[in-house]
């Protein structure tokens, strides 16, 4: 038989030493609470498990650009939410740049006859009105509030009721490739009904108006009936409104989203046309 030289002897111990020193230094270094080499291996993650999204929930700000006080408050929000800008206003369009610019989606708030007539706006869809005073005035409106790619009704409870002003304006954005949130300002809104009949992509808001209170504990438990809602139903459309208020629950609150396994996105993520529903 063969024997092995001292030298080829010492390879198998020299080898064991290198991987004793190697056990220690990770031992030092990784041996402290939640560091541990199980731990690094083990960390949980909020993975999307194949075949199984996560909930969406799409928060519609409106209202920007009617109290300049809150843009600059309004920029520290994730640009995941969408903001639906009054048009006309004195900022409008460059609060719509500056949106832009930050990536966030925009949308026109369009302004619309409300049952009451309440703060109207200086112009506004109102019942009676035919294809060319719609086309106008909406025309007009989008100007003021450039990379728009949606619409949703400012005010609107009567407008949204009627039948005969909804079949002129849902055409017009369907020919301008606009979706259309219907903001459900009344039980009787026929908006979302007509805007789906012709084609265009739309969706409505599903769960209650975020701060119709203007109270943080009321407002963070509003958002929290948004989040179960989006949990249970898949996906969720909530609208808010730039109150200081909104806005701290806001701030405070979509951070700890995604550690709530829910997926914060922009309106048009949650919009569809009939054919594909």
């Amino acid at each position: 038989m063969k024997r092995r030289s001292p030298a080829s002897r010492r390879i198998p111990i020299l080898l064991l030493f290198l991987a004793g020193t190697a056990l220690v230094f990770l031992s030092i270094n990784y041996n402290k609470p939640g560091n541990s080499l199980l731990s690094r291996f083990m960390k949980p993650r909020l993975a999307k498990l194949p075949g199984r999204p996560l909930p969406k929930l799409a928060i519609i700000l409106d209202d920007v650009g009617g109290d300049d006080s809150a843009v600059n408050e309004i920029f520290t929000l994730p640009n995941q939410i969408t903001l639906a800008i009054l048009p006309n206003h004195a900022r409008s369009r460059e609060i719509a740049e500056q949106a832009y610019s930050r990536g966030y989606e925009l949308m026109l708030h369009l302004p619309m006859e409300s049952e009451a007539n309440e703060s109207p706006e200086t112009e506004e869809l109102r019942t009676g009105m035919n294809t060319r005073e719609v086309s106008r005035i909406l025309t007009e409106m989008l100007l003021t509030v450039p990379h728009a790619v949606g619409v949703n009704n400012h005010q609107g409870s009567r407008a949204t009721s009627d039948a005969a002003l909804m079949q002129e304006l849902m055409p017009l954005l369907e020919e301008r490739r606009l979706y259309f949130i219907d903001s459900r300002t009344t039980r009787a809104t026929l908006a979302y009904e007509v805007a789906q009949r012709d084609g265009v992509r739309s969706a409505f808001r599903n769960v209650p108006f975020l701060d119709d209170v203007h109270e943080q504990a009321t407002i963070q438990q509003e958002l929290e009936r948004a989040i179960h809602g989006a949990k249970e139903k898949g996906q969720a459309i909530v609208i808010a409104h730039p109150h200081p208020e909104t806005l701290e629950v806001l701030q405070q609150m979509l951070p700890e989203l995604p550690a709530q396994g829910l997926e914060l996105v922009h309106a048009s993520a949650l919009v569809h046309a009939l054919a594909n529903y």
